[in-house]
């Protein structure tokens, strides 16, 4: 069912509300339509949300008149702008401020402003172009702040010193997307009632400092993308012990750490999500990863792990909904009749050993949306049960196997965007396909037969099919692929004539489908018995 939205302008009678308190009209869809001055004039209000509702144009001073306002809420509204923030000053019962994708380039000092709200409990200034502000500034007047984020402002510079680091009542901390460089920072530990800490895609290098023990209510650390460079070991030694059963997520993929993952740890009983990918780490999979009982993310994919892992690993993870070990040198050692978590949605499993049987513990998730087992050494058929599991996927890669069997007729009736079955040993016909199917890679295959009259993919983009004994002519029902972009079915067994788009299609983009010098189209049709165009 549409959801309905607002639109338009609004309209002053909203002046005849004079003893309004709480204005919501998030959410909704005034395109290029200003936040109107005149709210300025409803002086009982407590609450404004105007965010997500496609605002643009200047924020009007006139809010600044709203001293009872409570909350003002005007995150990611649209193309907003102020380059004079002076009237925030006079909301003094302000609690909440989130300005988030607001452009405010111009403001050079946005901070002594903001400092003077001495009842300000959140401050979202994400996205918003703001100058850098490293310098010490007196904010005892903040010191009710329990939430700040600045992220994705891009300063790039120095990480210390800088104003928040004074603010050790702090319990949410996001200044993720900043460009910060420096040493990770010592101020951490002087941060003692924070909850969350989101260090994400900065220039941060060095170990996590030892005093983040100070660090009892910690729930989630995130330090993707930065230069930790040590030991995975030395990091758990480094996470606050008084916080053990508290953490919920820790973040560190990309990272260049190093090392085994220590084969022994205190359980984090609450943990829900441990990402530790595309890092350095070695060795084995240590077992106290299946005592991780709430645990519904799991990401050691692109490091350099070797080893097994079987039931002892993964039955106590009842909770796991994605589990990512692609580009590893692990064995999946798992019996016939092991059931697998029943929540689980995604799995990534390239380059990992599964072979070379069909893993049947697949046959037990109905649930699936992402599945990866490309390259795992897998040569055998595939079983019937394994279509109607992959029916509910939204992405499916099984490349680079020794796959057999034939490609099913119930194949439409998936709802996959992209599927990648190549370099198998598919034969027979291509079927039907998903109508939401975009991207599509069938090449190096044994499949014959014509191409479909239909190939009931009206959004394909990338279709894939060199290398395997199709045959018979190009059916016209490609020039109505009007969003085709990537073309080849090279080295098969075309012949006929190529279809003249032009004249079955009105469409901009299929008058030049099959034209080699198109600006969007890649067309490959060599070696399958077509002249040169």
């Amino acid at each position: 069912m549409m959801m309905q939205v607002l639109g338009g302008n609004i309209s002053s009678s909203l002046l005849g509300l004079q003893h309004l308190q709480y204005l919501n009209l998030s959410c909704n869809e005034f395109y290029g339509v200003q936040i109107p001055e005149f709210l300025g004039s409803l002086h009982k209000l407590r609450s404004i949300d105007l965010s997500r509702s496609t605002f643009s144009g200047r924020i009007p001073p006139q809010l600044g008149n709203l001293s009872n306002l409570r909350c003002l809420n005007l995150g990611w509204a649209d193309y907003t702008y102020s380059m004079d923030i002076t009237w925030l000053a006079q909301l003094t019962s302000l609690e909440q401020l989130d300005l988030s994708g607001t452009n405010l380039s111009t403001i050079v000092q946005w901070l002594p402003v903001v400092s003077m709200l001495p009842s300000l409990k959140v401050l979202r200034l994400s996205d918003c172009n703001l100058r850098a502000s490293s310098y010490s500034l007196q904010i005892s007047n903040l010191t009710s702040l329990e939430t700040l984020d600045l992220s994705y402002n891009f300063y790039n510079t120095s990480i210390t010193p800088n104003w928040f680091w004074g603010l050790t009542g702090l319990k949410y901390l996001d200044i993720s997307w900043n460009g910060l460089y420096g040493q990770f920072p010592d101020e951490i530990g002087n941060m003692t009632s924070m909850v969350m800490f989101d260090l994400q895609m900065n220039n941060l290098v060095g170990m996590i400092s030892s005093n983040l023990q100070n660090l009892c209510s910690l729930e989630k650390f995130y330090a993707r993308g930065n230069n930790i460079n040590g030991s995975i070991t030395e990091f758990f030694l480094r996470l606050p012990s008084c916080s053990w059963n508290k953490l919920t997520r820790v973040l560190l993929s990309s990272n260049n750490l190093t090392g085994s993952l220590p084969t022994k740890l205190k359980p984090l009983s609450n943990l829900s999500g441990l990402i530790l990918g595309n890092n350095k780490l070695t060795g084995p999979v240590p077992l106290w990863i299946g005592e991780l009982m709430k645990l519904t993310e799991l990401d050691l994919s692109y490091n350099n792990l070797e080893g097994f892992i079987n039931e002892e690993h993964l039955s106590g993870l009842e909770s796991l909904e994605k589990l990512w070990l692609s580009n590893n040198s692990i064995a999946l050692v798992l019996n016939s009749t092991w059931v697998p978590p029943s929540n689980l949605t995604d799995i990534g499993l390239r380059s990992c050993l599964l072979g070379p049987k069909f893993p049947l513990w697949l046959r037990w998730l109905t649930r699936l949306d992402n599945l990866d087992i490309s390259n795992t050494n897998i040569s055998d058929k595939v079983p019937d049960w394994f279509w109607a599991v992959a029916s509910t996927v939204r992405t499916l890669n099984m490349r680079h196997n020794q796959i057999i069997g034939s490609l099913p007729s119930t194949m439409e009736h998936m709802r996959a965007t992209a599927i990648d079955l190549s370099s198998n040993q598919f034969n027979g016909p291509i079927p039907k396909l998903p109508i939401s199917l975009s991207e599509l890679d069938l090449s190096r295959n044994n499949l014959v037969g014509p191409l479909p009259s239909d190939f009931g993919a009206p959004s394909l983009a990338r279709l894939i099919l060199f290398d395997n004994s199709i045959s018979g002519t190009i059916p016209s029902s490609l020039c109505k692929l009007r969003l085709l972009l990537l073309l080849d079915i090279s080295e098969n067994k075309l012949t006929g004539q190529i279809p003249d788009c032009a004249a079955i299609t009105s469409e901009t983009n299929m008058t030049s489908i099959f034209s080699i010098k198109g600006d969007f189209i890649i067309l490959n049709v060599a070696s399958s018995g077509y002249k040169a165009l």
